[in-house]
């Protein structure tokens, strides 16, 4: 079996402005390293909030480098310069809103905030794009909320089967009949 490639990509016009360190992409990365079990390789980016920088950067993973999943950290709130929920809309096929509400949902029992945050997620071809808010601390709370249905996810797109320390975190996927 080939290994999973994930996207990651932090959104943020800090990068550009000099040193920057980026805890939102590596927490991302951290995070699913605890999850998955089986076999995968981080294609990270690191890019600023500039609409078709995210478009392009988004295409290239799902089309050129084969993610089957795609992470986006940053550029979900209302801020004129958050245009990463814009961004994902115009490259996918298809939403998934239930991502986005589910994580709202669970961030709002942490700050009342939470309403601001535009997180969405889509599918385009074969990959599963999910944006994240950009605090490391949210970014863990929202994927322990949304990655159960992750696996599953990617299962029904013909995607890698993602393997998942269950102590960790315990993906759903019906059972066979």
């Amino acid at each position: 079996m080939s290994k999973a490639k994930i996207g990651i990509v932090t959104v943020s016009d800090r990068a550009s402005a000099g040193v920057y360190e980026d805890l939102s992409g590596k927490a991302i990365i951290d995070v699913l390293t605890e999850y998955l079990t089986s076999e995968w390789e981080p294609v990270y980016k690191v890019i600023p909030d500039e609409q078709d920088v995210i478009e392009a950067t988004l295409i290239d993973l799902a089309d050129n480098q084969d993610c089957c999943l795609i992470v986006t950290t940053g550029g979900t709130g209302p801020a004129k310069r958050d245009v990463t929920p814009e961004a994902t809309e115009a490259v996918c096929d298809r939403m998934m809103p239930g991502f986005g509400e589910l994580m709202r949902a669970e961030s709002l029992k942490f700050v009342p905030t939470a309403i601001l945050s535009r997180q969405t997620a889509g599918l385009r071809a074969d990959s599963l794009i999910v944006n994240l808010p950009g605090k490391p601390k949210s970014i863990r709370e929202c994927l322990d909320a949304v990655f159960p249905a992750i696996p599953y996810c990617i299962d029904l797109m013909d995607g890698p089967f993602l393997e998942c320390d269950e102590a960790v975190i315990k993906p759903f996927r019906p059972k066979a009949k």
